[in-house]
């Protein structure tokens, strides 16, 4: 199986083959979702560069949002709005109905939102262990003395952390390198603890800034079935981690293989230049001649079928 470029958009797309649990995903898209968070009117811009503009947009419970686009599109900075890293110069964001727009990072994250990043972010002189550990200082409510003292409260105080750290370990299926440090680890695997270390924060919406970027087929299958794991839970199998137990029922995934994206989104949202040109189902995104038109830079007046007809 090839990997699908940008012009794939016109195909139909088969369903990437996840070898050890599910093989197709269907569509749980529904209108009536209660909304989980909102961004209204957003602008962004970098001297005379508009990053954003006027990006409007809902991210509902109970569903996998892709935002798609070009590059330079804006996707990242959309992202980098929602959890702090950027202020934007207009609009605003709505975290379940609440203002958290120009919040900061480490508040965002105790409010439930985190993510990954499209260039490797990790502790690269930490092992894999420490690096999902860092995450949990959010949950850390033990102070210096008592952390000096470590016996009692504080000692306690870890050993419950570091059973969710194992869980997630477990999940990823990266125990054998709990204790490597990062720096010496493959592409691949970095981007697994950098899922574990977002996951660690038990987030109510997990953003995912392209977590299979230059990956081979089978990372991404490996990459793609814990994403759809993570969406729907794992109940008592790892009863310790709230967000695996239950579930993340909001992820925002940014992807440019399409056939990943066209087989586990709910709904889709396509950015070019800036601004949103479109919004709906895969099969809707698909068709659309103001897709199309983004990424193959010109209007097609037929859309080939699967064999190219």
């Amino acid at each position: 199986m090839t990997r699908w470029k940008p012009a794939s958009l016109l195909l139909c797309l088969s369903p990437i083959v996840c070898r050890h649990r599910r093989c197709t995903i269907s569509w749980r898209l529904e209108t009536d979702r209660p909304e989980k968070l909102r961004i209204d009117h957003l602008s962004l811009s970098f001297g005379g560069v508009h990053a954003l503009s006027d990006v409007s947009l809902e991210i509902r419970n109970g569903e996998i949002l892709a935002i798609i686009g070009p590059n330079g599109a804006g996707k990242t900075a959309l992202l980098n709005c929602i959890n702090g890293f950027y202020k934007p110069q207009h609009g605003d964001i709505y975290l379940d109905g609440h203002r958290v727009t120009r919040m900061r990072p480490d508040k965002l994250a105790r409010l439930g939102i985190a993510r990954t990043f499209q260039n490797i972010e990790l502790y690269t002189g930490l092992t894999t262990q420490d690096n999902i550990m860092a995450a949990r200082h959010v949950f850390m409510k033990q102070n210096f003395v008592t952390g000096a003292c470590y016996f009692g409260p504080a000692h306690a105080e870890e050993i419950r952390n570091r059973q969710i750290i194992e869980e997630i370990i477990d999940f990823l299926e990266i125990q054998p390198l709990r204790k490597t440090p990062v720096g010496v680890l493959p592409y691949g695997m970095r981007k697994r603890v950098e899922l574990g270390r977002a996951l660690a924060l038990e987030p109510e919406v997990l953003l995912l800034d392209e977590p299979m970027a230059g990956m081979n087929l089978e990372e991404k299958e490996d990459i793609a079935r814990f994403i759809i794991d993570v969406y729907e839970g794992q109940g008592e199998t790892y009863r310790d981690t709230r967000a695996l137990r239950d579930g993340v029922k909001c992820i925002v995934l940014i992807e440019h293989d399409m056939s990943v994206v066209m087989d586990i989104a709910d709904r889709i949202i396509v950015l070019d230049f800036g601004k949103k040109i479109a919004e709906g189902t895969p099969e809707e995104i698909k068709a659309n001649p103001m897709v199309i038109k983004a990424y193959l830079g010109q209007e097609l007046e037929t859309v080939p079928d699967a064999q190219g007809q």
